[in-house]
């Protein structure tokens, strides 16, 4: 059941970028692909937090395959800020070992490619055996580095979004069940 006081509130301040069903069929369709390539293998998904958590849930929902998961915290913002400073700090580190282990990154949005190009030398460091990349959103058109995506849910144009995991500088609109632009 929608919350309607949510939609009131959050539609005077968010416009719509990508709705609910498009989120959701898109993750099916990834899930798939994901399941077909890496069938009768193992596989650790590593999401990256906070805000490929909600992506990651239904990702992996939609994944029969047995898989495992685990969790990375980075920060490339400085606190307050929407743009990022270019340098990663690690803020929470994996507890799994993943040598040898086929790996895939699950990222809620790339922009630049800066904190993933960072954060893929830092895994390929410890010698997995496959490492790829699953992104909800990609922003290509900000790219200043260049970095491989195996999966990519949806390009979207360079405009500030929220929602589904992604929030704004204070930490609000993480809740909300779709991608929208926040108006200014």
């Amino acid at each position: 059941m929608d919350n309607p006081l949510l939609y009131t509130v959050t539609n005077n301040d968010i416009d719509t970028l990508i709705d609910p069903k498009t989120l959701q069929t898109r993750i099916t369709e990834l899930a798939k692909d994901i399941t077909r390539d890496y069938q009768n293998q193992d596989l650790l998904m590593v999401c990256i937090l906070r805000g490929g958590v909600v992506f990651l849930t239904d990702l992996m929902r939609n994944i029969p395959i047995p898989h495992l998961i685990d969790f990375m915290a980075v920060s490339s913002y400085i606190d307050g800020r929407t743009k990022s400073e270019g340098r990663v700090r690690i803020t929470m580190d994996l507890l799994t070992d993943i040598e040898d282990m086929n790996v895939l990154l699950v990222e809620d949005i790339v922009d630049t490619g800066y904190t993933l190009r960072q954060v893929l030398e830092l895994l390929n460091s410890r010698s997995p055996r496959s490492l790829r990349v699953c992104t909800l959103l990609d922003k290509h058109e900000r790219r200043e580095v260049e970095v491989n995506i195996d999966y990519v849910g949806f390009q979207i144009p360079d405009k500030f979004v929220v929602g589904y995991g992604l929030d704004d500088q204070d930490g609000h609109w993480r809740n909300l069940p779709y991608i929208g632009v926040a108006r200014k």
